[in-house]
């Protein structure tokens, strides 16, 4: 009996979050034609020029038509000290997976403004800039044919890889960010962000994770339902975060 009742709160807790984000996708004001769709700055990043030292940011952002409604799309930049423009990194299904700035490095993902997950600058940027790179070479899912929207390897899991591949970055990406609990690398079971705790991938359908930066997180289907103890907030599919924001955290380093 006390299973079938956790089996039922579970699948509340899945549906009902969804179908407000549904409701919100129908009565929103999202762009009718998304190839037409803005894709420009969103004004989030100075121009490269005006701001000499190093630079790291990971953003995400609600993705295209309705698979919005359960996700978001999450791309890495990067900046050299001294250098004059952004490099921005995506993980894609058209073309080559791995993108090389193939999108404004702030820009609107075909008309959503992005949010800001992680953000260091000079002397921490430029300590974390070559590991970014070098994770980013040893991509296990890189040639063409092996992206996939569910439940991965997708952009999700390619910017999660990255992320565990540069445990400094002490990081986590939002709850509606589906594809980063696929095993990237073939392990089901690894670290927590920043090595605070373990979670358990299986196989991006299901999971598990408890940890200081993610809290408590159940992987159901990909979508999370989860806990934010450390920042208190609700973690629910297609609404992604409900309580303190992640932003103020992101915006000194901290996720």
């Amino acid at each position: 009996m006390i299973l079938k009742v956790l089996a039922g709160a579970l699948v509340l807790l899945v549906a009902a979050p969804v179908a407000v984000s549904a409701a919100l996708y129908a009565f929103g004001d999202g762009p009718a034609d998304w190839r037409a769709a803005d894709r420009s700055s969103a004004g989030l990043l100075p121009p490269a020029e005006t701001k000499p030292e190093a630079v790291v940011r990971v953003f995400a952002a609600r993705t295209v038509r309705w698979r919005g409604i359960f996700a978001v799309h999450s791309w890495i930049v990067v900046k050299d000290a001294g250098a004059d423009a952004y490099e921005r990194w995506d993980y894609t299904a058209w073309g080559e997976p791995i993108r090389r700035n193939g999108f404004v490095a702030d820009g609107r993902w075909f008309g959503q403004i992005p949010e800001l997950v992680f953000a260091a600058d000079g002397q921490a940027a430029e300590r974390l800039i070559p590991q970014i790179r070098a994770a980013i070479d040893g991509y296990a899912h890189r040639t063409l044919g092996d992206y996939r929207a569910w439940p991965g390897p997708n952009s999700n899991t390619f910017v999660a890889a990255v992320l565990d591949a540069v445990p400094e970055i002490e990081a986590t990406l939002p709850p509606t960010a589906i594809g980063k609990d696929f095993p990237h690398d073939g392990r089901w079971l690894v670290p927590a962000a920043g090595g605070t705790g373990a979670k358990l991938r299986l196989g991006g359908y299901a999971g598990l994770t408890i940890g200081w930066l993610e809290g408590i997180e159940i992987v159901v289907l990909g979508s999370v339902v989860g806990l934010d103890l450390r920042r208190p907030a609700l973690k629910l599919p297609g609404l992604g975060r409900i309580g303190v924001s992640a932003a103020a955290f992101a915006a000194d380093g901290r996720s």
